[in-house]
């Protein structure tokens, strides 16, 4: 029996959006909070969060503090995966924060894929969740610089990289393409 983890990279700035997106209230839930849910929902266990920029409580989930995260992407990938070590999981669904178009659907269609390398797509172009399996871990972690991640890694290997389009029960949109409306009561605890 496999056993798939969840990893969520949230320890970004923010920069383009105005703050960091982990503790950004969305309908009531933050965005931290939603991304948990939506992996467990999945099936993965355990989930994991990176955090950075932004520390605060993640109920339901190991939380992992990145305190190189103004290096980018990459070094949050490093830090999940390296914390991913000591755990029994055979692969790690990773997925960003700021997905508000990410479904619990789309994310099972990913762990569906009988592999260890595995990317959503939408109408065809690659985005996240990404599937890595425990094989992969060491080569992602030396290639993953910036905020490019997994990108390089998935790059050099297209014969083992199975793409799963999710574009019909998701969308790859993320904050920055979309931002929408803090609620009300968000927007008080804030003046407030």
């Amino acid at each position: 029996m496999t056993s798939t983890a969840g990893l969520v990279l949230a320890a970004g700035e923010g920069r383009r959006f105005g703050g960091p997106k982990a503790p950004f209230v969305l309908d009531g839930v933050r965005l931290v909070d939603r991304a948990v849910t939506l992996l467990r929902e999945a099936g993965c266990h355990p989930v994991l969060v990176v955090l950075g920029a932004w520390v605060g409580d993640v109920p339901d989930a190991t939380l992992i503090r990145n305190d190189a995260w103004p290096e980018g992407m990459g070094s949050s990938l490093r830090a999940g995966l390296a914390a991913l070590e000591s755990t029994s999981a055979d692969r790690v669904v990773v997925t960003l924060v700021d997905l508000i178009g990410l479904t619990p659907s789309a994310v099972t269609r990913v762990l569906a894929v009988d592999g260890d390398l595995a990317a959503a797509t939408y109408d065809g172009e690659r985005g996240h969740p990404v599937l890595l399996g425990r094989a992969h871990w060491s080569g992602v972690v030396a290639t993953a610089t910036g905020d490019k991640g997994a990108r390089d890694y998935l790059a050099a290997h297209p014969s083992e990289l199975t793409l799963v389009e999710v574009g019909d029960v998701a969308t790859g949109t993320d904050l920055d393409e979309q931002p929408p409306q803090q609620s009300a009561a968000a927007e008080q605890r804030e003046q407030g």
